[in-house]
């Protein structure tokens, strides 16, 4: 069996922060066979969902703490970026393309996360906070046949 490979690590809810959780992404999604603009899909899905815990869980409070954690497992990646902010009251509603509670944003971010992703699990509670995973298979490009 495969072994399995993590990564966790917290840091402030700092717009600063934004950057370096896209960054850390991607050098940890490197270690798979992912093309490079694979790992700029993943980047935007990380910054997206970082972001919303920002604006939206912590409501920019520089003094709360926003965890990225990865996993990788059988050519598979889960990352996943948590709050313990406001949450969200109703998932459904804050997955549909275009929907904020913030009239200054555009709402694309769990659009972009979505498609930027196998699958999307958002996880939250009102009060408690939000925990949104996203799941990516490695794709192995085919090899062209020899001498045909």
């Amino acid at each position: 069996m495969e072994p399995v490979n993590r990564m966790k690590i917290e840091f402030s809810s700092l717009a600063a922060n934004v950057s370096f959780a896209r960054v850390a992404a991607g050098a940890f999604a490197s270690q798979l066979d992912f093309t490079l603009n694979d790992i700029e899909e993943l980047k935007v899905a990380v910054s997206e969902a970082v972001t919303n815990s920002i604006i939206h869980g912590y409501q920019n409070d520089p003094a709360k703490i926003i965890e990225l954690s990865a996993e990788i497992r059988c050519e598979t990646l889960v990352l996943a970026v948590e709050d313990r902010g406001l949450g969200i009251d109703n998932i459904e509603n804050a997955l549909q393309p275009a929907y904020s509670t913030d009239p200054e944003r555009m709402g694309l971010g769990f659009a972009f996360m979505q498609s930027f992703s196998d699958s999307l699990d958002v996880q939250s509670l009102p009060g408690k906070g939000t925990r949104v995973i996203m799941t990516r298979a490695c794709r192995k490009e085919a090899t062209p046949q020899q001498g045909h």
